[in-house]
């Protein structure tokens, strides 16, 4: 990771305003002083997990768990990596309980992929 790809795929989504919080890579770093926004470091390398209210926990639960996730589909395109998000981000929160709230779900997305301009 280097600092001009976090510029090309991160500074068009962040808000300026925000808190960057990653692990102590220098990429980050220099990414946040070149964008001009606030960046927190934790050094997960010494042992420093948390310090007060910021951490990377739930960052690096989720980025595991769609990792896994996404193993079953063999790969996939990295266009369609926001949709796929969205989708883990659905079934984290549980909201799909049945067989047919499933089904509903995965026909309004298909129905979303037809919509997309190539």
């Amino acid at each position: 990771m280097t600092a001009a790809q976090l510029e090309h795929c991160l500074r068009p989504v962040l808000a300026p305003d925000v808190l960057l919080v990653s692990d102590a890579a220098q990429a980050y770093k220099t990414f946040a002083a070149r964008a001009g926004i606030t960046h927190e470091a934790v050094n997960l390398r010494a042992g420093i997990r948390t310090r007060g209210a910021i951490h990377l926990q739930n960052v690096n639960g989720w980025h595991s768990r769609f990792k896994t996730w996404l193993l079953r589909f063999r790969g996939v395109a990295s266009r369609y990596l926001i949709d796929y998000s969205g989708w883990q981000r659905v079934l984290d929160d549980k909201r799909l309980t049945t067989p047919a709230l499933l089904l509903r779900a995965a026909v309004q997305f298909g129905k979303q992929l037809d919509r997309k301009p190539n």
